[in-house]
């Protein structure tokens, strides 16, 4: 049945979310000049997640996108804690002793981050103590290693993300008393999760990327038209890098057995991911915690059955691939989104999407009708429907929903067609999951007078 355009408009706005970085005395002193997210589920309940964060205690500002599988356990506890974790790596040893002190001695603590959260994002209250404590462990062992030096953004990003995977690990085997949680624990560890993080400060962006969700800058040529440049690489088997690194890290004889039909050990599509313990733990270890654990554990046919061929774990990481770039005043904006977006968009069509709905001009593509034979009639249509969609100059108040608009909606030439979209989105639940996947859309628009006088600086 149709929906009609007020009703597909609410369906694509409800998840929508807008942040804009204050000004200080009429002056922009940030980078970005504020964020626009938004997502659009497949499945019931939607396995994405996506945050941002200033950090209070630094410079900078992280967003992420996170693309959860085998369920949304993981993919919820990565959103909320992964920016704990980078903001903790990057601070001065006299500030992490400052926190440490205030907890010692019950005072309130400083805050680390301001989080910019939708409504709709879940936070899991039952589990703060436990995530906290985990936490806490980290930044006391960060004061224990205390070098002096001035930690690098890269290697802070690697060493939160190796470590929160590791924590999501030992919590899973040590196991909670409280039943509820011992369950969560456990479920977080069995699902799995990739990452794709920016951290943006001054000029200085870098991309932190675990998985198979996408960063893609966005930048103005002289001529007024849009170029995508990728900040991240997939991990998975169309990059071949990331084959070689994975059978470079098992013996020969397992060579034919490490990727089949373009998945890990046959089953896993990223080859890259937090959780996901199935492929990390020993044999051993994954029978001693099913057995001990919650029944509702036992009943799932996931953490029961061992990958085939599963000789020397681990087979998965979720350490990340770290990309830095100098902002340039060229460079507009970022997008950062999970796989459901890639799968139907090309990078340039996303960049040249974005880049004319920012600054509302449209560069006139001729029409392109690819092969098509197109009588006098229906390029008359196409016509009148171009000038109809720039005299309504963008529906959407939101640059991420525009793009989930396209993304959902684009018909062969590259319009979005309402009859299409309304079909796409109309789509029970159990159906919906067989043409698309969820898609989790964060827009980044940075401030090109702050950029440009950076450099200028430099």
């Amino acid at each position: 049945f149709y929906l009609t355009p007020p009703q597909v408009n609410s369906i694509l706005k409800a998840n929508e979310y807008s942040f804009k970085v204050p000004e200080f005395d009429g002056k922009n002193v940030s980078s970005v000049l504020g964020f626009d997210s938004n997502q659009l589920p497949a499945n019931a309940p939607i396995e994405d997640r996506r945050s941002a964060a200033t950090c209070l205690q630094t410079r900078g500002m992280l967003l992420g996108v996170f693309d959860g599988h085998a369920g949304f356990a993981c993919a919820q506890a990565v959103s909320e804690r992964l920016f704990y974790y980078i903001a903790v790596s990057l601070l001065p040893h006299e500030t992490l002793l400052e926190i440490e002190n205030a907890v010692e001695s019950g005072r309130a603590l400083l805050p680390i981050l301001q989080w910019h959260k939708h409504p709709n994002d879940y936070f899991s209250k039952e589990a703060s103590k436990l995530y906290f404590n985990s936490l806490r462990t980290y930044w006391q062992e960060l004061i224990d290693l205390n070098s002096g030096e001035t930690t690098d953004v890269k290697e802070a990003l690697i060493n939160a993300f190796k470590r929160l995977d590791n924590d999501i690990s030992l919590e899973a085997q040590v196991g909670d008393p409280n039943s509820f949680l011992n369950y969560l624990v456990l479920r977080v560890a069995f699902s799995g999760a990739t990452a794709c993080v920016a951290h943006v400060d001054g000029v200085d962006l870098h991309v932190a990327n675990t998985g198979d969700s996408r960063a893609m800058l966005g930048v103005q040529e002289e001529d007024g038209s849009w170029s995508a440049v990728n900040l991240s690489y997939d991990h998975n088997a169309q990059n071949e890098h990331e084959v070689e690194r994975v059978k470079r890290e098992h013996p020969k004889s397992e060579e034919k057995s490490l990727v089949k039909q373009d998945r890990l050990l046959g089953l896993l599509m990223p080859f890259r991911a937090f959780g996901d313990v199935k492929f990390k733990w020993s044999i051993e270890l994954q029978k001693r915690v099913v057995e001990s654990g919650p029944d509702q554990l036992n009943d799932n046919e996931y953490t029961k059955f061992i990958p085939p061929n599963y000789h020397t774990p681990p087979y998965l990481t979720a350490e990340p691939e770290v990309i830095h770039h100098k902002l340039r005043p060229q460079d507009k904006f970022l997008v950062l989104a999970t796989d459901g977006l890639w799968e139907t968009m090309h990078r340039q069509d996303v960049a040249r999407i974005v880049g004319e709905y920012l600054t509302g001009v449209h560069h006139q593509q001729p029409i392109a009708v690819g092969g098509y034979k197109v009588t006098l009639g229906q390029m008359h249509g196409l016509l009148t429907e171009r000038r109809a969609r720039i005299s309504s100059v963008f529906e959407d108040q939101n640059a991420a929903t525009h793009l989930i608009r396209h993304a959902v909606g684009n018909n062969e030439f590259g319009t979005v067609d309402h009859e299409r979209l309304s079909k796409m989105l109309s789509l029970p639940e159990e159906l919906a999951r067989m043409y698309r996947d969820d898609i989790t859309i964060i827009v980044v628009q940075f401030n090109s007078h702050v950029i440009g006088a950076c450099q200028n600086e430099d």
